[in-house]
C-alpha cells in the first residue's frame, strides 16, 4: 500500500464495535445513511465482494468510483473495478487523490486497510451488538494510535443513540 497513511475509513459500529450480522448492517438509520453519502459522494469507495453483494441489488454505488478487493480471480461485476491483491488496488489507488478514498468494509477489508488511513468516521450506536453479530471493527478506543477529533451531539432514531465521531491517526 502507500508508504503514509492516508486513506480514510466509514463504518457503523455497536459498543463492542460489531459491524455487522449475516452480511447485514446492523443499524440503519437514515441520518447516517446520509453522513455516508454525503461522504462518499463523488469519491473513491473500497470494499470486499461480500460488502458489495450486501448493497441494494449487489449493484456499485451510483456517483462513486467502486473497487471491490476480492481473491475470487474470476469475479466480475459491472461498474466496479476489481483487484486480486493489496498490490494491485496500491497501484488501482495511485490514479486517485488519497483525500478521495474511503474504504467501506467489510471485517476483513478493514483490518487489512486500517494501517493505511488516517481519519475514520464512526458512527458509534449506544447499542450492544445483537446475539449473533460476526463481523467486527476494530476498537479504535482501546487502539493508542488513534484519538477522536470531533464528536457530534447525539441524535435518536428507531428508539436508539447515536453519535458521529471522527477519529484521527496519531502522528509520531
Amino acid at each position: 500500500m502507500r508508504t503514509e497513511p492516508d486513506m480514510k475509513l466509514i463504518v457503523n459500529v455497536s459498543k463492542e464495535w460489531a459491524i455487522g450480522k449475516g452480511n447485514e448492517l446492523l443499524f440503519h438509520f437514515s441520518k447516517d445513511m446520509k453522513f455516508f453519502k454525503d461522504h462518499t459522494t463523488g469519491n473513491v469507495i473500497v470494499m470486499g465482494r461480500k460488502t458489495l453483494d450486501s448493497l441494494p441489488g449487489g449493484r456499485a454505488l451510483p456517483n462513486r468510483t467502486n473497487i471491490v478487493l476480492t481473491k475470487n480471480a474470476g469475479f466480475e461485476r459491472s461498474g466496479v473495478t476489481v483487484c486480486h491483491s493489496a498490490d494491485e488496488l496500491k497501484d488501482v489507488l495511485k490514479g486517485y487523490d488519497s483525500d478521495s478514498v474511503y474504504v467501506i468494509g467489510g471485517e476483513s477489508i478493514y483490518k487489512l486497510l486500517l494501517p493505511y488511513c488516517d481519519t475514520a468516521y464512526v458512527t458509534k450506536t449506544d447499542a450492544p451488538a445483537p446475539d449473533g453479530a460476526d463481523a467486527f471493527m476494530t476498537d479504535l478506543d482501546s487502539d493508542t494510535d488513534w484519538e477522536i477529533l470531533e464528536c457530534s451531539e447525539e441524535f435518536t432514531e428507531k428508539g436508539l443513540s447515536f453519535k458521529f465521531l471522527t477519529y484521527k491517526r496519531k502522528t509520531s
